[in-house]
């Protein structure tokens, strides 16, 4: 018989993301996010193959890739308003962990379910920020696939690319509930 976990439940019942413009200081200390990290890490990777890295960026990592992005989004003659969001969204961040999806040549584990693996890696340090009573948001943009962009702001080599940045911080203000999906609208049962 299963031991249920209703805290957990009711935890992953009532999440809710964090707008990352809401987000302030002070932030998570490298010794509050390496356990999240931790966490995170356990996530399921299909074979052991660990087809995902974290990079960490500080205030001073940030405030250099809003520079990037300004000239990326010059550079690829993108209008103002999504050079302006793309901008803002390291210019007012203090701390983000960029999750790298790095996938490994596999004959066993295609690299699409080793994507998928990154996407989740993603969701669960979204979890554990927001378990451990921070406020945070999963976010990606334009600049996410810009291969210039994370190559030269972060360094990625070829054959990866950025699953995701999760910002963490303080939140201001918690948001209003949202609607969710109709379940009955997305779930089919299958019973033979």
């Amino acid at each position: 018989m299963p031991t249920p976990r209703p805290d957990v439940i009711d935890f992953l019942n009532t999440r809710r993301s964090r707008p990352a413009k809401t987000l302030t200081t002070p932030v998570p200390t490298r010794a509050e996010v390496e356990p999240m990290l931790v966490a995170a890490a356990r996530t399921p990777d299909h074979g052991k193959l660990e087809p995902w890295r974290f990079i960490v960026l500080e205030q001073a990592a940030l405030a250099r890739l809003a520079g990037l992005v300004a000239d990326r989004g010059a550079a690829l003659g993108l209008d103002a308003e999504a050079q302006a969001k793309a901008q803002k969204q390291f210019a007012d961040a203090a701390l983000a962990v960029a999750v790298i999806a790095a996938p490994t040549p596999s004959p066993k584990v295609p690299e699409i379910e080793q994507l998928y693996s990154a996407g989740a890696v993603c969701l669960a340090l979204l979890n554990v920020a927001l378990a451990s009573g921070w406020g945070a948001n999963w976010l990606s943009g334009w600049a996410s696939h810009d291969r210039d962009f994370v190559e030269q702001g972060l360094g990625l080599a070829p054959h990866e690319q950025v699953a995701g940045f999760i910002h963490i911080g303080t939140e201001t203000n918690a948001p209003p509930e949202r609607p969710r999906p109709d379940l009955a609208a997305i779930t089919t049962w299958v019973s033979a």
